[in-house]
């Protein structure tokens, strides 16, 4: 496995191997990686010639600096995993490689419609940032595919209608949320979790569980009510807990009048966001 932190450098390489006529599978992350990130480089070897994963974590998208300054950062750690799992590329940039001239620039794409509920009122301005990085790493690793995982299911979807509407020649590749044997679902932050709540954090699980185990059988606001108070114990602080039409991301009043339907939730353990989700169905 090659690393390289600056532009110039990856796209001499990948230019090479384009003109060779190989594919190109992308696995954007901000490090700190684990296995839910190996799924998505496997998933990539596997049906790609060439594979790439970026760590830059994007200082656009994080609402607070010292959520900024706390979020973990491996990346000897991470270069061991990915070169273990067959990743060939590994892009390293700073800020000033991803953004050289030092203003970064947006996006011009209408996400409105689906940052209206969940994340979007809880964290503004933190998708405009993902879009905006994701399409400038698209701009410099110019992939056939783009892998990224359910857990973060409003961010692919926004990801989704950024390519769709851009008409841009990446195929986006959803990949299941990878958990740990006791349900919680993998993430760079749970390494920030204190031992105790840890213990506890498996209720994200257990209150989606139960929301798909009933979402034929009672009412979707009936079921929000129900898993916001399960995920309401002590050292534990709810945001939201939505069960919304996975397509539009809109709120649902009927499960039967839906196809797609997903629950997501994000949940203050301590001091860790943690998010999770579950499709209900579809």
């Amino acid at each position: 496995m090659k690393t390289y932190k600056t532009v110039a450098g990856l796209r001499r390489n990948l230019a090479k191997e384009m003109a060779k006529g190989k594919t190109i599978g992308f696995v954007p992350t901000m490090g700190a990686l684990h296995q839910g990130h190996m799924s998505l480089i496997k998933l990539a070897v596997q049906e790609n010639d060439i594979t790439v994963c970026s760590v830059f974590v994007n200082p656009t998208q994080f609402n607070e600096k010292e959520d900024l300054d706390k979020y973990p950062r491996t990346l000897e750690r991470d270069a061991e995993m990915l070169k273990e799992n067959g990743c060939h590329y590994l892009f390293a940039p700073g800020p000033k490689a991803v953004y050289p001239d030092g203003a970064e620039k947006s996006v011009d794409l209408d996400i409105s419609a689906l940052t209206q509920h969940m994340e979007g009122p809880n964290r503004p301005g933190h998708f405009e940032g993902v879009v905006q990085v994701v399409h400038r790493l698209l701009e410099i690793v110019e992939p056939d595919q783009l892998y990224m995982g359910q857990k973060d299911f409003q961010q692919f979807s926004i990801i989704a209608h950024m390519l769709k509407t851009l008409q841009m020649k990446t195929k986006l590749r959803v990949c299941p949320i990878i958990r740990e044997a006791d349900g919680l679902a993998m993430s760079s932050r749970n390494v920030r979790l204190k031992p105790s709540i840890r213990k506890r954090s498996t209720i994200l699980y257990e209150a989606l569980t139960y929301i798909k185990d009933n979402i034929h059988k009672k009412s979707p606001k009936t079921l929000e009510k129900k898993g916001l108070e399960m995920v309401s114990i002590a050292d534990f602080k709810p945001e939201y807990l939505k069960i919304v039409d996975g397509y539009t991301l809109e709120p649902i009043k009927d499960s039967k009048d839906h196809s797609y339907i997903v629950a997501c939730t994000a949940v203050w353990a301590g001091e860790v966001r943690l998010i999770d989700n579950m499709i209900l169905v579809g």
